[in-house]
């Protein structure tokens, strides 16, 4: 199987399973596993970019929006 064949499978479990995944991805744990995961890289970034303190948790605050319930 080439990489091709897996990326066509991959794609057409996706198209068989999108409702479930989309409903998988608002809830509550989904959110709370992002959380913790954004919160995380925000902290880094924060660390290597102090001065874009505010951008950072503006871009972590859209990406939030994203994923979960909240």
């Amino acid at each position: 199987m080439g990489i091709e064949d897996l990326v066509n499978r991959g794609k057409e479990v996706f198209e068989q399973n999108k409702d479930k995944i989309g409903e998988a991805l608002g809830s509550e744990q989904a959110e709370s596993i992002s959380d913790k995961i954004l919160d995380g890289v925000a902290d880094f970034a924060k660390k290597v970019a102090p001065g874009a303190a505010d951008q950072i948790d503006d871009i972590r605050d859209n990406v939030d929006k994203s994923i979960g319930n909240e």
